[in-house]
């Protein structure tokens, strides 16, 4: 039997379900939120800058009565056969606090069918969160964290949370989760972040499954995907290395980049699974099941990280 790669085509009609994606106003999180609104979701597009998010909404399939004009056409590129074009609308949500994630969690009402974690930063200089966290642990890590448990109630189908192959040389320091004391290493703080994410989705997986809940927890990671999350480092050097020599050689689209995002919000696939490119060492390629390091399977240290992510945050598992 021969094997098909999985496509933007294969998600199943949304049928106007709920669809939160973070930071879906560029990159990977916009092309995954079209993706998901041309097959018939209502998308939210949980973005900080609103202005940017109603730019990126006006391109998508569909937007809510009320809001500001979309485009609607009558057959959209990638979207699942038969299906009607969804709806999309923006909301403000800035993971960097935790308090603007408590009041978009408070102001949320009805079923959520999919959570999409996608928002995050990548190697910036040292920087920290409204509530004090290290911006990469804090936006990529404590700030979906806390968002997750706090919508959890409302959720039926899946979170799905985006990680990168550089967790493999991440390392959880809990002796200075948030860069306090030892020098500051932009890239050893990234993966740390990375990490976290799918030491979170396993935790989140075993304690849906204790409580006898039937929402799924996987993750993802793009490859190698060329979106402007490679403009946060402000260094001139990384930016010309990654935009003028890896990006033209090695780099998929952010379409591409989401596809193992759409993999594993939709395919047949047990919880806690991690999907990425199949092609050139993970970096491209339709998507396919990811391998993880040996501390992304640590369920002592994904035990110990969600305690000290509850304290850390006031957020605590609502099942």
């Amino acid at each position: 039997m021969r094997v098909t790669a999985f496509s933007a085509a294969e998600i199943p009609d949304f049928n106007g379900d709920t669809v939160i994606v973070t930071g879906a106003n560029s990159g990977i999180g916009r092309a995954a939120a079209h993706a998901f609104a041309a097959a018939g979701a209502r998308v939210v597009l949980a973005v900080r800058d609103a202005g940017k998010g109603e730019a990126a909404a006006a391109a998508m399939p569909g937007r809510t009565p009320g809001a500001t004009p979309g485009r609607t056409p009558g057959a959209t590129p990638g979207a699942t056969p038969g299906a009607t074009p969804g709806a999309t609308e923006v909301r403000v949500l800035d993971l960097a606090s935790l308090a603007s994630v408590r009041e978009f969690a408070a102001g949320w009402s009805g079923d959520i069918r999919l959570l999409v974690n996608n928002a995050g930063v990548m190697v910036p200089p040292l920087t920290r969160t409204a509530d004090g966290f290290e911006s990469q642990f804090g936006v990529n890590h404590l700030g979906h964290f806390a968002l997750t448990n706090l919508l959890l109630p409302h959720v039926t189908g899946r979170v799905v949370t985006v990680s990168s192959s550089v967790h493999r040389v991440g390392r959880i320091d809990f002796g200075d989760l948030n860069w306090e004391r030892k020098r500051y290493a932009a890239w050893r703080a990234y993966a740390q972040s990375k990490l976290a994410n799918l030491l979170f989705t396993a935790e989140l997986q075993r304690r849906l499954s204790a409580a006898g809940a039937r929402v799924l927890s996987n993750a993802a990671h793009p490859g190698y995907a060329a979106t402007n999350l490679q403009s946060h480092s402000q260094s001139p050097v990384l930016e010309f290395l990654m935009g003028r020599i890896g990006n033209p050689l090695l780099a998929q689209d952010a379409a591409g980049g989401a596809l193992p995002v759409l993999y594993a919000a939709v395919a047949d696939i047990p919880g806690n699974s991690f999907a990425g490119p199949g092609r050139l060492m993970g970096m491209r390629g339709a998507p396919k099941l990811a391998a993880r390091s040996a501390a992304a399977r640590d369920p002592e240290t994904a035990r110990r990280l969600w305690a000290v992510s509850e304290e850390l945050t006031g957020v605590t598992f609502p099942l």
